[in-house]
C-alpha cells in the first residue's frame, strides 16, 4: 500500500512515513543492556509509543532478551488499589499472550500466581508476582515497558511502584524483570509529586531510588523534518520546496504531530494527491491555518489544559512578559514544559514551544471574545488595497476598549493578561482571511511583540502596561524589534490599569522619534 503521513496513534514502518524511531533516544539501548529501571517522558503525540514498540521488536528479534509492551491506559482515574493491581496483572498476561506466542501459546495455560487462589486481590502482591511468573516462563532477561504509566495516581500508583521496588531489590534471589521502563508525559519529579504532594517524606523508602535515568524524547531536528518529507518525494516525486521546509520548522520546531499534520494537509487536502504539484511555503501557511481553525484533537486537548489553575499560573505571565510567581523548580513549571506547551529558549526564557502553539494560545483564550466581535467589530473599514489603516484601527480599538473593558474583565480566567488577549482578538478579527499575526511571548521580557502581516505589509506592535512601560528603555526595545523586521515605524499600545484615572486621561496618541524610528504610542 502507499505510505502516508500519520497523525493518529503509533507509526508503523510498512504504512507510514517515519524516521528510525530509536535515533531520537539512543541511550535507551544502553539502559536495557545495563539492566536498569528508567523513565521515558515526552508530551503527547511525540512518538513515545512508536519508539518503544520499535525497541520491543528489535529486542525480541535478537533473541538475547524478551521484551513486553503493556499499556496502562485503561486504568485512567482508577482509585481502588487492589482491583487496579489485579487489572495490571491481567493486562500483563494479555500482552504476554499476544506479544510472545512462542512462550504463551493460545492453547497453553497462562502463568498463575501460586499464592493467589480464587479470590485473588492482594494489592501488595499481584503485579510483583505475575512479573515473577513471567520471568520464570521465558527464562531469559525480561524487559517490560509500561506505557501510559502516568494514568496511575494516588494509592494505585504507590502500590504499583512499591511492588516494582520490592521485586527489584530481591531479584538476586527471586526472578524479576531485568529492566523496566515507565512511559508517559511525567518525569521522575512529577511522579514523586503525585506520591508526596506536600513534599513530605512519610518516613518511607522512596520507590524511585531504583530509577537510574529519566529520558526525554526530543522533537525532530530541522534536518530530520527534511529527511521525513524526502521519503514522500522519493515515493511519489512530489517535492517540498526549501521555503516550505523552512516554514514548517518555523511553525513547529519539530513537534512530530504538527510536522506530520502539516504534510498530510498539504498532500491530501490542498493538492488532493496531485503529486506533480510542489508543496510551497504558501501551502504550509494554508495548512497551518486550517489545522488551527479545525481544532484537531491534538490541539484541542492541549489547549483545554490552559484552564487548569496550575497551567494558568505559569502561562499567564508568559503572555504579557511579566515576572512569574512560580519558581523554575516548582512542579507547576515543570508540568507545563512536560505538557509540551512551553519550552525554555537559549536565554532560559520560558516561551511557547513553537509558533503554532503561540498563535493557538492567543486564539483559544480569546475565542469567546472573537465570537462576540463578529457582531460588534466590522472587519473591513481599516483594510486598504495594499495594507491596513493602522491609525484608524488603533483609534477603533481605543473606542472598543473604553466601551467593553469593564464587561470583559469579569468572567475571564487570565485577568492580568486580559488587555493583551483582547487586543490580539481584535487584531485577529480584522486580519482574518487576508493576513495573520505572529506572536512573540517570553516570560520576564516585560513585553509582548506582535507582527501583523496583511496583504504583503508588516506592522510591528509592542504591547505594554503602565506597570512595565519604562520610557526610553521601552522605546529602545521596540526600535530593536523594528530594526530586526526592517521597518521604520511601529505601534506601542500602553494599557493603564490605574482605576483612579478618567478615560480622557488614559486615551491619547503621541509619536516618538527614537533611534531613527517612529514609535506611535497609543494610550489605553
Amino acid at each position: 500500500m502507499e505510505k502516508y503521513f500519520n497523525v493518529a496513534g503509533p507509526c508503523f514502518p510498512a504504512k507510514h512515513y517515519m524516521l528510525p524511531a530509536l535515533d531520537r533516544m539512543p541511550e535507551i539501548r544502553r539502559l536495557v543492556e545495563q539492566e536498569t529501571y528508567f523513565v521515558i517522558h515526552a508530551p503527547r503525540q511525540t512518538g513515545k509509543t512508536t519508539t518503544v514498540k520499535a525497541l520491543v521488536r528489535e529486542i525480541n528479534a535478537k533473541g538475547e532478551r524478551v521484551a513486553l509492551y503493556c499499556t496502562l491506559e485503561t486504568l485512567q482515574n482508577a482509585t481502588d488499589s487492589a482491583r487496579s493491581a489485579d487489572a495490571i496483572r491481567g493486562l500483563l498476561l494479555f500482552a504476554a499472550r499476544n506479544t510472545l506466542p512462542e512462550y504463551f501459546p493460545e492453547s497453553g495455560e497462562l502463568p498463575r500466581v501460586e499464592e493467589s487462589g480464587p479470590t485473588y486481590a492482594a494489592e501488595s502482591l499481584a503485579v510483583r508476582e505475575v512479573l515473577t511468573s513471567l520471568c520464570r516462563r521465558v527464562r531469559k532477561p525480561l524487559v517490560v515497558f509500561f506505557d501510559e504509566a502516568d494514568c496511575l495516581a494516588g494509592n494505585v500508583l504507590i502500590s504499583f511502584l512499591r511492588q516494582l521496588r520490592d521485586g527489584y531489590v530481591n531479584r538476586d534471589s527471586v526472578p524479576f524483570p531485568a529492566s523496566i521502563a515507565l512511559i508517559g508525559m511525567l518525569d521522575v519529579r512529577d511522579y514523586k509529586a503525585q506520591i508526596r504532594p506536600d513534599g513530605e517524606s512519610r518516613g518511607q523508602i522512596s520507590p524511585f531510588n531504583i530509577i537510574t535515568k529519566d529520558l526525554m524524547l526530543r522533537n525532530f531536528t530541522e534536518a530530520e523534518i527534511a529527511a521525513l518529507y524526502a521519503q514522500h518525494t522519493v515515493a511519489t516525486g512530489q517535492v517540498f520546496e526549501k521555503e516550505a521546509l523552512d516554514r514548517v520548522w518555523e511553525f513547529t520546531r519539530g513537534q512530530p504531530w504538527l510536522v506530520n499534520a502539516i504534510a498530510r494537509e498539504c498532500v491530501e487536502e490542498i493538492h488532493s494527491f496531485d503529486y506533480a504539484a510542489p508543496i510551497t511555503a504558501a501551502d504550509v501557511e494554508t495548512a497551518k491555518e486550517t489545522i488551527i481553525r479545525r481544532r484537531d484533537t491534538h490541539v484541542d486537548s492541549l489547549m483545554e489544559r490552559l484552564r487548569e489553575p496550575r497551567v494558568r499560573r505559569v502561562v499567564e505571565p508568559v503572555i504579557f512578559g511579566g515576572a512569574s510567581p512560580v519558581s523554575r523548580d516548582s512542579e507547576d513549571y515543570r508540568f507545563v514544559i512536560d505538557l509540551g506547551l512551553m519550552r525554555e529558549n537559549d536565554l532560559r526564557e520560558l516561551v511557547p514551544s513553537n509558533r503554532m502553539y503561540a498563535e493557538i494560545i492567543g486564539r483559544y483564550l480569546t475565542r469567546d471574545t472573537q465570537d462576540d466581535m463578529v457582531k460588534s467589530v466590522p472587519q473591513t473599514p481599516w483594510a486598504l488595497p495594499d495594507g491596513l489603516d493602522m491609525p484608524g484601527l488603533m483609534a477603533a480599538f481605543q473606542a472598543f476598549w473604553r466601551e467593553n473593558s469593564g464587561v470583559l474583565r469579569n468572567p475571564h480566567d487570565y485577568q492580568e493578561a486580559l488587555p493583551h488577549l483582547v487586543l490580539m482578538a481584535f487584531l485577529q478579527r480584522v486580519t482574518n482571511g487576508d493576513g495573520h499575526i505572529l506572536r512573540e511571548m517570553a516570560l520576564g521580557s516585560r513585553r509582548l511583540d506582535l507582527c501583523v502581516e496583511y496583504r504583503g505589509k508588516r506592522y510591528a506592535i509592542e504591547v505594554k502596561t503602565s506597570k512595565n512601560f519604562a520610557g526610553e528603555k521601552s522605546y529602545a526595545q521596540l526600535a530593536d524589534y523594528l530594526g530586526s523586521l526592517g521597518l521604520a515605524e511601529g505601534w506601542m499600545p500602553v494599557f493603564d490599569d490605574d482605576s483612579g484615572k478618567s478615560w480622557d486621561e488614559k486615551l491619547f496618541n503621541r509619536d516618538v522619534a527614537f533611534g531613527g524610528k517612529t514609535i506611535h504610542v497609543v494610550g489605553l
